[in-house]
């Protein structure tokens, strides 16, 4: 049987815990009452016969008939008590005679002989035996009830915990709004654990960020929001400029700051997640081709396996378009578009993708070894691949150069 998420490392540790403590328990428990009630048993048993044996050397020094149980040299009587008794002394001894547990009590007689009484010891060892089995038997289901209650709530407690991993996965892949709303820490007048501290610095941190990543948002936004209409003002300045070098390089940067600008305010509505979808059926072969032609590129195109697909046409040309164009701009010839069914690969032989980009996918106005470009490209790429609901996974090849791979719903 397959436990379930919540039940995990935690939860089996514990229990073995719980066992092997029960365990120990109970057994130091059973020890101490079978220790305790055993030197109870055998010391009266031992009361008992010393009495006897105290009678049986009177009668036997008076001459008297011997008391019943009472013998002189009897052949069951335990080697060391004989040799205790032969001694001048008197002693006892749990033995067996006729396989029966029997208290021995023995003491001189004459010098040279031994007196000794047997007292029946069966009904005591039957008591200590069935106090064991008792013990043995109620320290199971003790220790089953034990593991239960213990097992239920360790298991609340790694549920708790479960929940808050996901909350905190939920997080991490974007959902700003996820939140543990832990019942401990909504209600101040319940007792506040360890779990409850934990769910509350989370959607503490959470809240946090989400208001952060908001304000560089709007941030974003209202620049580019602004930049627009001095922009729009440069750019129709420049056009009216005389022919030469220096125009040529001021409608350049005018452009390239256009560009930039444009990149920002579609990086705000993603961000903004205000998108929205106008799909048609489209052939993913024809499509990938009209990207390549408008990039003026030299990009091969491979089509292995064409499809159609139900997508937004602009968006889709936006993706593959920034792929080509990176592809170029970062990376080495030749550049190979292949489509394979709903799959579509960007294949340069450059260098390849930084690890950053590979790992944690691109990050805006983030770029390495002296490359030019402010990370947007790639950024607006995945952007727009979400909106589609398409995954764009970044690798390297083997034998060297970047792999970019869409893969269509």
């Amino acid at each position: 049987m397959r436990l379930p998420r919540w039940a995990g490392t935690l939860a089996a540790k514990s229990a073995a815990f719980i066992t092997v403590m029960c365990c120990a328990l109970a057994a130091l428990l059973g020890v101490l009452v079978h220790v305790s009630v055993t030197d109870q048993t055998v010391a009266q048993a031992r009361d008992q016969a010393l009495d006897r044996l105290t009678e049986a050397t009177g009668a036997y020094e008076a001459g008297d008939a011997l008391p019943r149980g009472a013998r002189v040299d009897p052949r069951g009587l335990p080697a060391q008590l004989r040799a205790l008794a032969l001694a001048g002394d008197r002693g006892t001894m749990v033995a067996r005679d006729d396989g029966r547990p029997t208290m021995w009590a023995a003491g001189p007689a004459d010098g040279h002989r031994a007196l000794a009484v047997a007292v029946d010891y069966s009904q005591q060892a039957r008591t200590i035996a069935g106090l064991d089995s008792s013990i043995l038997w109620s320290s199971a289901p003790a220790i089953g009830a034990t593991l239960l209650v213990g097992a239920f709530a360790v298991t609340r407690v790694s549920r708790r915990l479960h929940g808050t991993a996901q909350v905190a996965r939920r997080i991490s892949a974007g959902d700003l709004d996820a939140r543990v709303h832990d019942p401990r820490t909504e209600d101040p007048t319940r007792p506040q654990d360890e779990v409850a501290a934990v769910a509350a610095a989370l959607d503490g941190m959470a809240a946090s960020l989400q208001s952060k990543l908001l304000s560089e948002q709007r941030f974003t936004a209202d620049v580019a929001h602004e930049l627009r209409t001095p922009l729009t003002g440069l750019h129709a300045a420049a056009e009216l400029l005389p022919p030469g070098r220096p125009t040529e390089l001021v409608r350049d940067r005018v452009a390239a700051l256009r560009t930039l600008t444009e990149d920002l305010l579609e990086i705000s509505r993603l961000d903004a997640g205000r998108e929205r979808l106008e799909t048609d059926a489209e052939a993913l072969g024809a499509l990938a081709e009209r990207v390549v032609r408008a990039s003026g590129t030299e990009t091969e195109v491979k089509v292995v396996r064409d499809v159609w697909v139900e997508t937004d046409r602009r968006r889709l040309e936006r993706v593959l378009g920034n792929l080509v164009a990176n592809a170029h701009r970062h990376g080495r010839g030749p550049v190979v578009l292949t489509v394979e069914g709903n799959e579509v690969t960007v294949r340069d032989h450059g260098d390849g993708y930084p690890e950053y980009l590979v790992a944690h996918g691109p990050q805006r106005f983030r770029t390495e070894g002296g490359a030019k470009g402010h990370g947007l490209g790639l950024t607006i790429a995945v952007g727009q691949a979400e909106v589609l609901g398409a995954r764009l996974c970044f690798a390297n090849a083997i034998d060297g150069g970047a792999v970019a791979t869409l893969t269509l719903p």
